[in-house]
């Protein structure tokens, strides 16, 4: 390991004397706070001193790194089918807004449950895309056969088409199931 890569607070393991914490960094050696409570100022290339955490490394960025976490997580955000909840509530219905599901029990003696639309309506796109991410995982699956993959992607079908009844809260038709 190169004392470029090291940085003070980083957990790091040596092969004789274990895991510790790199406590200052000189030119040459860090000091590290070992587990057994010593402290010792140890070559990291020729000791095999190793991060304990997972470590990355990009060359050649032609964007500032804020930039680059920033669309590599909506990217996977987007290819995982997840939504942020603003975003939802951007797909429901104007005349929806600021609503309430209420259920009501058929014993009168019992209380109703109320629900405000936004959150309902949000539990039923994240079903809308479990499904959807269900539907890849299948299809991309190596070690199920055409024949099985047909038929779960038969059950999805079927669970789109219970899920049709809630097309009435979609502000858009392509929303819709």
């Amino acid at each position: 390991m190169k004392i470029e890569s090291l940085r003070i607070g980083m957990k790091v393991r040596h092969p004789q004397y274990g895991s510790g914490l790199v406590k200052a960094i000189s030119e040459t050696v860090p000091e590290i706070q070992f587990d057994d409570g010593s402290h010792r100022a140890v070559a990291p290339e020729p000791s095999g001193l190793e991060p304990m955490e997972p470590q990355a490394s990009v060359s050649g960025l032609a964007v500032p790194l804020k930039q680059f976490v920033e669309e590599t997580l909506a990217a996977a955000v987007s290819r995982l089918g997840l939504e942020k909840p603003d975003a939802v509530v951007e797909q429901l219905g104007l005349r929806w807004h600021g609503g309430r599901l209420v259920l009501h029990p058929a014993d009168a003696a019992l209380q109703a449950k109320e629900v405000p639309l936004e959150v309902f309506f949000h539990k039923v796109v994240m079903v809308r895309n479990n499904l959807r991410v269900l539907e890849q995982k299948i299809n991309a699956h190596e070690q199920l056969s055409d024949g099985e993959k047909v038929e779960m992607q038969q059950y999805i079908t079927r669970c789109y088409g219970s899920l049709t009844t809630f097309n009435v809260l979609f502000k858009e038709k392509e929303d819709q199931f």
